[in-house]
């Protein structure tokens, strides 16, 4: 029998060999039962267990031809042999959810852990081995490039190879009708506009800070820039609700929430980065032949608000 102790976090991340952030996306999913000691979230080590059990039973396979016009998924259940659970793909865009669920059914698949940094974390923790993919859709002002800047300069001496997964729509969410004009990056320096912002480190929040940038303008001169929230929904629901008067993110957000209106303003390029080094891992082939797979298009053609046009496509190669 285990010994039964209690865990901090980190110790939960070193057990499981994946990062601290995963650990608490499995606590916050419900996948991992944790518990408070006065201001501390514990994990004991019986639920470490437990998790890492259920992880092992039986699952659904499906068969996957080297044609990706002919993936069928089978009915039949085996036994999956044990393969390495410390896979982690980082991002927010549900195309990750997706990639995961092709992942997990392919015959050099894997189960991967999801990881839901924004770019720029997600490229310091692949730096970090942290991770095996991470996405980003980092806008460099300078260059007027995505990505490809930020990665040369985060993962130095790093090969990396970029993949386009998809381009979108970024703009402004502003309450419907528009009732206070609201057009163009000017407006957000008005007296009588609050903004909601993304988190640092997200690219949503690096393609303000670029623009405000360009523009000589101080974030902290902006009405609610000091307020944030994690994602593309929460911003359009705060928007919808009144309680901000304009956010930024993309247009596939805007299509889910009521009572708010979208300003297309610049198309962004969302990317999947990884390192050379790692190519080796099966899994890697997996995800090649899933991305480039009509299936896994069409699936995410039914989502909208996505430009498929150059999906798995490599990039750059750094």
């Amino acid at each position: 029998m285990v010994e039964n102790k209690a865990l901090t976090p980190q110790e939960v991340a070193d057990v499981l060999k994946i990062s601290k952030s995963t650990v608490y996306d499995l606590i916050k999913r419900r996948e991992l039962n944790a518990y408070r000691a006065g201001k501390k979230l514990r994990v004991d080590l019986e639920d470490v267990e437990n998790y890492k059990n259920k992880s092992k039973d039986s699952k659904p396979i499906s068969t996957f031809s080297p044609d990706p016009n002919s993936y069928v998924p089978s009915l039949t259940y085996e036994k999956i042999p044990h393969r390495n659970r410390s896979f982690v793909i980082s991002g927010q865009d549900l195309i990750l959810d997706v990639l995961c669920r092709y992942l997990d059914c392919h015959p050099k698949g894997i189960r991967a852990l999801r990881s839901y940094e924004g770019s720029y974390n997600g490229i310091y923790a692949l730096y970090q081995g942290e991770v095996q993919v991470a996405t980003a859709h980092m806008w460099d002002g300078k260059t007027g490039e995505y990505n490809v800047p930020y990665i040369e300069r985060m993962l130095p001496g790093t090969p990396c190879l970029i993949i386009r997964l998809a381009s979108r729509m970024q703009g402004f969410y502003i309450a419907k009708g528009n009732p206070k004009n609201i057009r163009d990056w000017n407006d957000l320096c008005r007296s009588d506009i609050a903004i909601i912002n993304r988190e640092k480190g997200s690219g949503t929040r690096i393609l303000l800070d670029e623009h405000l940038r360009k523009m000589g303008i101080s974030g902290r001169s902006i009405n609610g820039y000091m307020r944030e929230f994690h994602s593309h929904l929460a911003i359009a629901s705060t928007v919808a609700r009144g309680d901000a008067d304009l956010g930024i993110g993309n247009e596939k957000a805007s299509l889910q929430v009521q009572e708010i209106d979208f300003i297309p303003l610049q198309k962004e390029h969302y990317d999947m980065v990884l390192k050379k080094e790692d190519l080796n891992n099966p899994a890697f082939d997996a995800i090649f032949e899933i991305i480039q797979s009509d299936e896994f298009k069409a699936e995410l053609q039914g989502l909208g608000g996505y430009d498929l046009t150059e999906l798995g496509k490599v990039i750059a190669e750094t």
